[in-house]
């Protein structure tokens, strides 16, 4: 690290220059090469697919390509001729404007089955035969244009269906909400402009790279659509982050006395070590994600190890070239009086002290706190969000809710249920399996099976009573296909659509959970062992993060599938935690929580090794590393947070577990349970048996300094 410094300090313009040149490259080459994104949650192999199968090779489509609905719904009902001319309108004029799309309105032959019971609900289809996202993007203008044009008092027309995307709001987008939160936290903890700038830029270049090389990955892989804003948003948080720790030990190097030159290096050789391994640490956790062999999945890791790989070296690189064209003059422009270091350290040591006098108390205390927060987990569901999820004052949700209220909550999730008739099966086997279906409880209705050219294929829908995220459809689907389907001799039955696709992705990365956690977990303790030189305290280390974790897990329960406070947070209904999230959070929450770990034990260690004595080592480690951590720790709730003012229930949902995760671990974990731990552990933290010792690769992050040298 000290040769890069001396490197990127000579070469500083050179360094800064090449940097900018790169991130406008990126961003021309994205805009013009970048790929389309894909929310392809396919599961090959599994019982929706093969459901897909079937109906393919009966000459049925599959559904792909975009749906929409437009949904109408008048009190005294649609069969009053007027009523009906302006539907046959509607339905002309979507065909007039999206000549490429399959309309069909609820009184034609086709859509019989589009209206409602009580004839005061219906809806007319609008089918895409693509799933490009400009295509879509102007068949949701289109619909928007034409409810406005059609709805009156006393006709109600609103824009719904798989096609149908939630209306962009107004307002700055939310990474900027945290990016100007940041500005405030940086000018408070520095105070000063130039100090502050600096992890600001190296935050948005990340981010600025995260984002275009998630569009270039989109020309080779599958890239989702929340791939972009989720890389950016963990580039603005780690580059922020990493920044603020180099700048800090920049500052502190700059106040002992030492020249500008030498600051540099010093800061690298510390302060940037521990940002290229907690940054290594993210990399490593985030690609991890591609073992879960789901193509939804390894596009956003894929976008966001680019991201973070792209912070991390800004960080290494970039930021000494920048110190070094600032100098001493980081501190100029500041906008209040610069505190001393030790201002916040003493605070911090005597806090350290208070616990440590009392070890087992706040110990306890702390970890019953967070086993409370971990238990809502026991009652974790996954599955998707749909338009039922979104606020109230979304025209998706109100079309939504229409279709529930006319057709039965199950409208919104039809099951499809495909057979591929068996040499010597007949009609009369498929009737004999649609009886069955329809009398299975929590089945409100089934469609006349409907066979192909053929007749060797044949599908009907099944009408659950409940909606698409309750958990009594996902247990009829279950149901339907251990018990109902067997019993359909002669067939091949397959029980699909996009609900029995949800409980196919669901249970799918339910069941890899454990073995993708035990192998973060597994990574993390052998990676801290290897650095700290100490069994216990890497066990100490992985215990906490994952009680951290578990309170995440927790609160994301509470909140989004309990619904406790959602709608304070205008955060639409509850529903299950989206499938992908858990897995998401388990690789960047031990990323990050391996940043602070190996931030404040660094300077623990070396205390350890000047003084040898482990309770002064942790006073003064968490004396020297809380205010930087406070203040990385708050931007980070601030950037993550920030996503939940958004309108992609997704991204909320990701955003506020990071966002409580970080909260908890900078505060209940790092200044109740790690020191109190630590001082229960005593020496024993660093015991590491000489065999073991010799086996493991010596990984240096930050060098120990004092008369004591190593102990090990």
């Amino acid at each position: 690290m000290e040769g890069i410094a001396r490197v990127c300090q000579r070469a500083r313009w050179f360094v800064v220059a090449g940097w900018v040149l790169a991130v406008v490259a990126l961003s021309a080459l994205s805009g013009t090469f970048g790929g389309e994104t894909s929310d392809d949650y396919e599961l090959p192999g599994s019982p929706s697919d093969r459901a897909v199968q079937i109906l393919e090779d009966g000459g049925f489509s599959s559904d792909a390509g975009t749906r929409a609905q437009l949904v109408l719904h008048r009190d005294a009902g649609l069969d009053e001729e007027p009523v009906r001319e302006q539907v046959a309108s509607i339905v002309a004029e979507v065909t007039d404007r999206v000549p490429d799309a399959s309309v069909v309105g609820p009184f034609a032959p086709e859509g019989a089955h589009q209206l409602s019971p009580d004839r005061t609900t219906g809806y007319v289809t609008v089918g895409l035969p693509t799933q490009d996202a400009e295509a879509t993007a102007e068949l949701q203008d289109d619909l928007d244009e034409v409810r406005d044009a059609y709805a009156t008092d006393d006709l109600t027309v609103e824009v719904g269906g798989l096609g149908a995307e939630q209306e962009a709001e107004g307002g700055p987008p939310s990474e900027m909400i945290g990016v100007l939160a940041a500005i405030v936290i940086l000018l408070f903890a520095f105070g000063s402009v130039f100090a502050m700038v600096l992890p600001i830029l190296v935050g948005v270049i990340g981010a600025a790279s995260g984002v275009a090389l998630v569009s270039l990955g989109a020309r080779a892989v599958d890239m989702p659509s929340f791939a972009a804003p989720v890389a950016a948003m963990i580039a603005i948080g780690v580059g922020i982050d990493y920044a603020l720790l180099v700048v800090t030990r920049y500052r502190e190097a700059l106040s002992a006395g030492e020249h500008p030159s030498r600051a540099v290096v010093i800061a690298q050789t510390t302060a940037g070590r521990s940002v290229l391994f907690a940054g290594i640490t993210v990399v490593v956790a985030s690609l991890g994600l591609v073992l879960m062999d789901l193509k939804v999945i390894t596009g956003v890791a894929l976008g966001i190890a680019g991201s973070v790989l792209v912070t991390m070296l800004a960080a290494v690189t970039l930021l000494p070239a920048m110190l070094a064209i600032t100098g001493r003059r980081i501190d100029r422009l500041s906008v209040h009086r610069r505190r001393s270091t030790s201002d916040g350290g003493q605070l911090a040591r005597r806090w350290s002290r208070v616990v440590q006098r009392r070890p087992w108390p706040a110990a306890v205390a702390a970890t019953a706190v967070l086993v409370l927060l971990t238990l809502p987990v026991l009652d974790l569901r996954l599955g998707f969000s749909d338009a039922g999820t979104r606020p109230t004052s979304d025209t998706g949700r109100r079309a939504y809710d229409l279709v529930a209220e006319g057709f039965g909550p199950g409208a919104n999730g039809p099951l499809v249920v495909a057979a591929a008739l068996e040499d010597g099966a007949g009609a009369d086997d498929v009737d004999t399996l649609a009886d069955a279906l329809a009398a299975t409880p929590g089945v409100a209705a089934t469609t006349p099976p409907v066979f192909s050219d053929d007749g060797d294929v044949a599908f009907l829908q099944v009408i659950p009573t409940t909606g698409p995220q309750d958990e009594a459809t996902t247990d009829l689907v279950h149901r339907l296909r251990d018990e109902v389907v067997p019993a359909g001799a002669g067939l091949e039955v397959e029980v699909g659509g996009a609900t029995a696709a949800a409980v196919d992705f669901a249970d799918y990365t339910a069941e890899r959970l454990p073995l993708f956690l035990a192998v973060v977990l597994g990574v993390a303790l052998v990676l801290l062992v290897a650095v700290f030189r100490g069994i216990a305290v890497a066990v100490k280390a992985v215990l906490v993060n994952l009680l951290s974790l578990g309170a995440a897990f927790g609160a994301v329960v509470a909140v989004f599938q309990w619904g406790w406070g959602v709608e304070l947070l205008d955060l639409g209904a509850s529903a299950p935690v989206e499938a992908w999230v858990p897995m998401m959070m388990i690789a960047i929450v031990f990323g990050l929580s391996m940043d602070y770990e190996v931030f404040l034990l660094s300077r623990v260690r070396e205390e350890y090794d000047r003084t040898g004595d482990n309770a002064t080592a942790v006073a003064e480690g968490l004396a020297r590393t809380a205010r930087v951590i406070s203040a990385a720790a708050a931007i980070m709730v601030c950037v993550f947070g920030s996503f939940v003012l958004g309108s992609s229930r997704e991204l909320q949902l990701f955003g506020f577990g990071l966002a409580f995760a970080v909260f908890i671990d900078a505060t209940l974990v790092r200044l109740v349970l790690v020191p109190a731990v630590m001082e229960l552990l005593g020496d024993r933290n660093w015991w590491l048996p000489g065999w073991l010792d010799r086996a493991l690769p010596r990984l240096t992050i930050e060098a120990s300094r004092g008369p004591r040298g190593d102990r090990r």
